[in-house]
């Protein structure tokens, strides 16, 4: 792919931050409203420049949600080239990295210009990294949607649940009565919400095959419920952007990294804080149930923790992390082979 122009978009919620660099020089800034109206008066801008064409021009914007739905959606109904690291936009911290140091942040207009165009001089330093960014289906879009309802309808009931749980015995038993009958009406309401949302996902997997089939093969593995399955679905886009083991961990917070360098630093291996906290939190769930069941994880968890090693004892945690990559490294297995988990499943070699 011939690039001539690559693009930077800054996405903030109300306005676009543009800026176009050729490999050599900034040949345009601008800044438009976050609005499909704004959006086309920048294209017709970036029409003027000198031999000006689509196929040969690149646009790279940060991830930011909900705020980039105008900008993808108009410039994939153009066809217009979007980059993205394997098929996703780019992250802001991997942007920001990437642009060297940076002291103080305001927000100045010159702030904001070194912003747009370190996006844009950030997609020619990588372009030979560059994959084009396609979005999800529309099946997976609506999936993706009800999994987040589902989870801010979660974390509102645990708000009101949880404090009447643990004041329960510590205040007065007339006062706690009062308190649980103030809420129970709103928690009613919220675990009607959940079951209408879960009826929802539930109605959304069965009417897609594809869907389907990845639910029976991810939820087939001992510690793998529908909800960990709806979340691995969405975060990897059915399998297209990861089907690497050890990139879903990574993705997760789950694969443990050294953090030594030379004689002086001497840090513990540990995972990354960078990570899907949703995913990981669900994974760590995931290994609890299965160390609890009677199988191979459960045995291996108890030896793992038993074993002796010189000067301390197996750390838990460490070993339970460890059960999270095995459910992982199960979970692509039976994507990649295309069949529900088998615990005697023996590799036949060529």
């Amino acid at each position: 792919m011939d690039i001539r122009y690559f693009i930077g978009v800054d996405v903030s919620k109300a306005t676009l931050d543009w800026a176009v660099f050729d490999g050599k020089s900034i040949d345009l800034q601008s800044q438009s409203e976050n609005t499909e109206a704004g959006i086309k008066a920048t294209l017709k801008l970036l029409k003027d420049l000198p031999n000006f064409k689509v196929s040969e021009s690149v646009c790279c914007a940060e991830h930011t949600g909900i705020y980039n739905a105008h900008l993808l959606a108009y410039l994939h109904k153009l066809s217009f080239p979007l980059c993205g690291a394997a098929r996703r936009l780019e992250s802001s911290l991997q942007i920001k990295k990437a642009g060297g140091l940076q002291r103080g942040k305001t927000d100045s207009v010159d702030a904001q210009l070194v912003r747009r165009c370190g996006i844009a001089e950030y997609a020619f330093r990588f372009r030979d990294q560059m994959r084009l960014w396609q979005p999800p289906r529309p099946v997976l879009q609506k999936l993706a949607a009800l999994s987040s309802l589902r989870q801010r309808l979660i974390l509102v009931r645990r708000q009101l649940q949880q404090p009447l749980t643990e004041q329960r015995g510590f205040v007065d038993g007339a006062l706690q009565k009062q308190l649980s009958k103030n809420c129970q009406a709103s928690l009613k309401a919220l675990d009607a919400d959940l079951d209408a949302v879960d009826k929802q996902i539930n109605d959304l997997v069965k009417q897609d095959n594809r869907l389907r089939e990845l639910f029976e093969w991810i939820t087939s593995v001992p510690g793998i419920g529908p909800t960990t399955a709806t979340e691995v679905i969405v975060a990897t886009d059915e399998f297209k952007t990861i089907n690497d083991p050890k990139k879903l961990a990574c993705h997760a917070g789950v694969a443990p990294f050294e953090y030594k360098s030379g004689s002086s630093v001497r840090g513990k291996t540990g995972v990354s804080q960078h990570a899907r906290k949703r995913l990981k939190s669900l994974f760590h769930l995931g290994a609890m149930s299965a160390i609890q069941m009677k199988g191979e994880l459960r045995e291996y968890y108890q030896r793992k923790v038993g074993e002796a090693v010189p000067r301390r004892d197996k750390n838990k945690m460490s070993v339970l992390n460890a059960v999270r990559n095995k459910l992982i490294h199960r979970i692509c297995s039976v994507v990649h082979r295309q069949q529900k988990y088998d615990k005697n499943y023996v590799l036949t070699l060529a």
